[in-house]
């Protein structure tokens, strides 16, 4: 699996723009593929992670529902239909972040897109938590997780704020997932030390990937189940990849661990393993204000 840190525009009315960022994207899917990735994830709004301050901006600097007829999505279809036919070519799994636009006067959804080695658009992953300005002013909210497999191998998806909601990333530990893919659009060491929890937490893989603008702070990189980053982009503000082998039957010690006892183990637990070890009508259990 590869991860990137991609430039990412914030004004989606700026057609130069989104092409280059599309031209840097095929590059670093060029360069995946090189390096011999299945799967390359790139970060939330790859394409274009609108900014507030161009998009729901007042005449007198208030924040206002966003103008979305504003956004080039000619041009933003046009870059999403040319990563998908490079990814067939590349035979190359890629999960990138877009708008995605719905029915007027509905508002887009904040999205992940997920696109097959065969050049398929075979799911989308929509943002579910909202900041308070994405729900107020911006984007309409996304209503289930999304399990995708890749050669055996379970993924599960999220997007930037959502690491704050610890059941989000229960629930993929509950359907099973190998591996969560956390796309941002922060910058934010904290986000980054929450994401690697998770994989301590729940003994999965994780991917995170972050803007290279914002990557001398935190830079993407891939989470091993017990926590251990395995491979991490350089921190200099520069497009990138950290590739690593997600290997169900590793044997490094501390994957071994999360993966064959600690994650059985904590299920085994939330299954009322304890139920026939509770002491019944036990005053030395029941009162608890003596020694």
């Amino acid at each position: 699996m590869a991860v990137a840190q991609s430039t990412v525009p914030e004004d989606p009315t700026d057609r130069g723009a989104l092409r280059a960022t599309g031209q840097e994207i095929r590059a670093l899917m060029v360069e995946a593929a090189g390096a011999g990735a299945r799967l390359v994830q790139f970060p939330e709004g790859a394409v274009t992670y609108p900014s507030k301050h161009v998009m729901a901006a007042g005449p007198i600097g208030e924040l206002i529902p966003a103008d979305w007829s504003r956004a080039a999505w000619d041009v933003l279809r046009e870059e999403a239909e040319s990563i998908t036919a490079l990814a067939g070519e590349l035979e190359l799994w890629t999960v990138f972040g877009s708008i995605h636009p719905l029915t007027p006067p509905n508002r887009p959804h904040n999205s992940l897109y997920v696109v097959s080695d065969r050049g398929r658009l075979v799911a989308r992953y929509d943002k579910r938590f909202l900041s308070h300005t994405e729900v107020s002013f911006l984007y309409s909210p996304g209503q289930q997780p999304l399990v995708v497999e890749v050669d055996g191998i379970r993924f599960g998806f999220a997007l930037c704020i959502e690491a704050n909601f610890p059941e989000v990333f229960a629930e993929y530990e509950r359907l099973d997932v190998d591996c969560v893919l956390l796309s941002v659009m922060v910058d934010d060491a904290p986000r980054a030390r929450v994401a690697q929890a998770y994989g301590t937490l729940h003994n999965y893989w994780l991917g995170y990937s972050v803007p290279a603008q914002f990557s001398a702070t935190v830079p993407s990189g891939i989470v091993a189940p017990g926590g251990r980053w395995l491979a991490r982009c350089p921190a200099d503000g520069r497009p990138a990849l950290a590739v690593a082998d997600i290997d169900l039957d590793s044997q490094d010690e501390d994957i071994d661990m999360a993966v064959r006892y600690a994650r059985p183990w904590r299920r085994s637990a939330r299954a009322g393993l304890y139920d026939e070890r509770l002491p019944v009508d036990d005053p030395r259990s029941d009162v608890r204000t003596a020694f």
